[in-house]
């Protein structure tokens, strides 16, 4: 009993000895792709579970605790006003309550930018009661007050919370107000588009002495220290046009500025792919090879991406808040689906599927090694671009030093691209490829560059359009960069330069070689010239392969091949019985 179950013991070790060893070879042959998986789907669990962003939304709500002292609620673009149009102006409207009692109330501050940057740089005092001070040192003198500055013209503050089921204590123009809501701010600026930025913070006003405060600096009294502890809520909407023109403009009303339009594009765009992704099934079904594999991969997460993208945004459209988490798994997939696509075109360019069937295991964990780290460090700055940018500022994500890293590394990697393509093409022969190769490198090279250039072009642009030019750009370059990459791989002109095992083509990548060879070419010059010959085909007399009749000496050349090569009908086999014998026509 104890030899058999050592017997039994030891096969199975053996049997997981084997199994381990095939993992490890696998792994091998796909270096770190478990662990890229991985990290992808971590980065992307770590993006999704963060909390987000409220200023992503044009219809707010939440609550704010006094003991928060400052809040900043949302970063709004409203287009000028035009007296020539119905409706011409923006609106902020909502209501802000709270069932608990205050001794002094809170305010809402709505500011363009030019007002804000120093309200804002003032929060951060050491003392509650300075940052205060210094918050609203400015706007005292230009926000209109009832009784500390009531010839003041610019309505910028609300005290808060406003009483149940009435409009706000200082809500001075009453026909102004959105049926519904407590308060009303009609954004009536004529002279360019511009951000408004709304907050909420715990100081008032003290009506005698005109002077801010903080809410904590109330005395505390035993009965009225639980006070500095209350909770308002808040529900706020904004919007470029008056609501009850809404109707009339469905895709752009709760849309800020510098992202009006945007759906409309996202829907071309998705038509375009709903058309290009059945045709690549199409293709790789008939091609079954790795490169057209990873492309319609790549190209599945591009138009996934697109997908989610387009359903956020539509919903937005509807409530003005859409679906945050499905436009962040949208913009990780696009971000993965460039990033794959620079991976096939530095497998092209290193000849993979082009001059050679395989490439090296040093080769495959130098790229993986490079090209990992990079995904990574674009989902970072993604995440980056979300979390950390001030919201005082008007930079996008290439105007961070984590945007200015992935420039350099997506520049580092075109030229990485071009050194390897010169290589491949330095020891290739077969026009046909060098062809394809010459192709891939010009429109490689543009969607290489093109973000670098526009990401410098855009510091020229105004933020209000920025964002726009951004996306636009960015998504017709890819697009066009997939229908290139679709037209280059698509099976009827593949076959012609890539390595295709178990196709028609099989056999015709040892063909072509030979026949570009250089004292091919030039024999092929010389019988130009002169008369041309019969050509008489036998079989030979042990039936494995056929030769040239000896008659006419050096009569098939170049020519000949392509002949035979462009015949319809050529059997596998005789194309594989001419590549063996092939000594002989030399």
């Amino acid at each position: 009993m104890n030899g058999g179950g050592n017997n039994k013991l030891g096969e199975r070790r053996e049997e997981e000895a084997g199994a381990a060893a095939a993992s490890t070879q696998l792994i091998r042959d796909f270096p770190s792709s478990g662990r890229r998986r991985m990290l992808m789907l971590g980065l992307l669990l770590v993006l999704l579970s963060s909390p987000q962003q409220s200023c992503l939304a044009t219809h707010i709500s939440g609550k704010f605790q006094t003991a928060d002292f400052f809040q900043f609620l949302v970063k709004f673009g409203f287009n000028k006003a035009d007296p020539q149009r119905r409706n011409p102006y923006g609106y902020i409207y909502g209501n802000i309550t709270s069932s608990d009692h205050y001794a002094a109330p809170l305010t809402l501050a709505v500011l363009d930018r030019s007002t804000f940057v120093e309200f804002y740089g003032n929060r951060s005092q050491r003392s509650r009661e300075a940052a205060c001070a210094g918050m609203f040192s400015r706007l005292q003198h230009i926000a209109y007050d009832s009784t500390c500055n009531p010839h003041a013209k610019r309505d910028f503050l609300r005290h808060i919370p406003c009483p149940e089921n009435q409009l706000c204590s200082d809500e001075d123009a009453p026909g102004n107000v959105i049926p519904g809501s407590q308060f009303t701010y009609v954004i009536n600026l004529e002279a360019e588009p511009r951000f408004w930025y709304l907050s909420l913070v715990a100081c008032y006003q003290n009506q005698s002495t005109c002077q801010w405060h903080a809410h904590e600096s109330i005395p505390r009294f035993s009965n009225l220290s639980s006070k500095l502890l209350n909770t308002l809520n808040y529900d706020i909407h904004l919007v470029n046009i008056h609501p009850n023109n809404s109707a009339a403009h469905p895709l752009t009303y709760q849309f800020p500025y510098d992202q009006q339009n945007l759906l409309e594009m996202y829907l071309i765009f998705m038509l375009v792919y709903i058309v290009l992704l059945p045709m690549q099934i199409y293709a790789v079904r008939r091609q079954k090879h790795p490169v057209t594999k990873l492309f319609t991969l790549s190209l599945l997460s591009e138009f996934v991406s697109l997908a989610l993208i387009t359903a956020h945004l539509i919903r937005y459209a509807a409530n003005g808040v859409g679906e945050p988490k499905l436009q962040a798994a949208g913009d990780v997939l696009d971000i993965l689906s460039r990033t794959s696509f620079m991976l096939i075109l530095l497998l092209l360019a290193k000849g993979w599927a082009v001059t050679r069937q395989q490439i090296s295991r040093t080769g495959w964990i130098i790229l993986m090694s490079i090209w990992v780290p990079y995904c990574a460090f674009h989902v970072f700055l993604y995440i980056w671009d979300r979390t950390e940018v001030d919201v005082a500022s008007d930079i996008d994500e290439y105007q961070t030093w984590p945007g200015w890293i992935v420039l350099i590394l997506r520049t580092s990697f075109m030229m990485w691209f071009l050194y390897e393509l010169r290589n491949t093409m330095k020891y290739e022969h077969s026009s046909k490829k060098l062809d394809f190769l010459l192709h891939l490198g010009a429109s490689s090279l543009v969607w290489f560059i093109y973000l670098p250039i526009v990401a410098i072009v855009a510091l020229q642009v105004s933020p209000m359009w920025r964002y726009k030019l951004l996306q636009g750009i960015t998504n017709s370059a890819d697009c066009l960069a997939y229908c290139v990459m679709t037209g280059l791989l698509w099976p009827h002109r593949a076959g012609q330069y890539l390595l295709l095992a178990g196709t028609k083509y099989a056999g015709m990548d040892e063909l072509d070689e030979f026949n570009e060879a250089p004292h091919i070419v030039r024999e092929r010059e010389r019988r130009r010239n002169s008369p041309p010959d019969d050509i008489s085909i036998g079989n030979v007399s042990n039936g494995r392969g056929m030769v040239l009749s000896t008659s006419i000496p050096h009569s098939l050349n170049g020519d000949a091949c392509n002949d035979l090569l462009d015949a319809e009908d050529l059997d596998v086999e005789l194309l594989t019985d001419l590549n063996k014998n092939s000594h002989i026509v030399a």
